[in-house]
């Protein structure tokens, strides 16, 4: 497995990962999602992408699970494809564990598809995940895994990101990885208000902010820039 990352140094504070991308190769590999992986490297940003282009088992690698438990902050591209893949749904719950367990930032792209196609598993998600329930059928363990890609679907599309649909990516990239860069930046400063070890406080004050809308960015911006 070809697994790429930028070269700068390690996140502090625990996290190998500053940014963990998860999407369909398929759908973005060489577009939107290669182009952000390129900006967000641009501007130092440790970023874990997995570069394999073959065809993939069924089930999650342990060294994925591993690079997700050393990422802090997730963005899952949801494209048109995205939920034809078990990979990119089984990658999901084990981010949504990490937002949920540790407090990681988790900043959904809805790239050419409705938010509420992802959130209500309709349109092209609700046709692949039909599929994945034709092909589970009669085994109880995968019956369970497919709830699991609902519950994460529906949880990932909840929380406030970005949609594209038109206009120039190139913009669209942009107020992205500006977003990311003050994120880093804000949870950088404030941590260090903290001993080391005690992160929580700071991490759920970001994770708080993102949970309550859009709208809060802008606070989340006055916080960092109050530090």
């Amino acid at each position: 497995m070809a697994i790429q990352s930028s070269s700068s140094s390690s996140f502090s504070y625990g996290f190998t990962y500053q940014v963990f991308l998860n999407f369909r190769g398929h759908d973005t590999r060489y577009g939107f999602t290669g182009n952000l992986y390129k900006a967000l490297i641009d501007e130092g940003i440790d970023t874990f992408i997995d570069d394999n282009d073959l065809q993939r088992g069924d089930e999650i690698t342990p060294s994925l699970i591993k690079a997700i438990e050393e990422s802090r902050i997730f963005i899952p591209v949801f494209s048109i494809n995205y939920a034809s893949s078990s990979f990119c749904l089984d990658e999901l719950v084990h981010i949504i564990h990490c937002y949920k367990t540790k407090g990681c930032l988790v900043l959904p792209i809805f790239y050419g598809v409705d938010p509420t196609h992802v959130r209500h598993q309709n349109e092209s998600f609700g046709k692949s995940l039909t599929k994945h329930e034709k092909r589970f059928q009669n085994n109880k363990d995968n019956m369970e895994r497919l709830q699991q890609w609902k519950v994460a679907l529906n949880q990932a599309a909840n929380l406030s990101g970005y949609h594209f649909s038109h206009g120039y990516e190139y913009k669209f990239i942009g107020e992205i990885v500006k977003c990311i860069t003050k994120n880093i930046n804000c949870v950088s400063l404030h941590v260090a208000n903290y001993p080391a070890g005690l992160l929580e406080p700071p991490v759920q004050q970001v994770k708080l902010l993102l949970d309550k809308g859009s709208d809060d960015w802008l606070h989340m911006v006055e916080l960092c820039e109050r530090i």
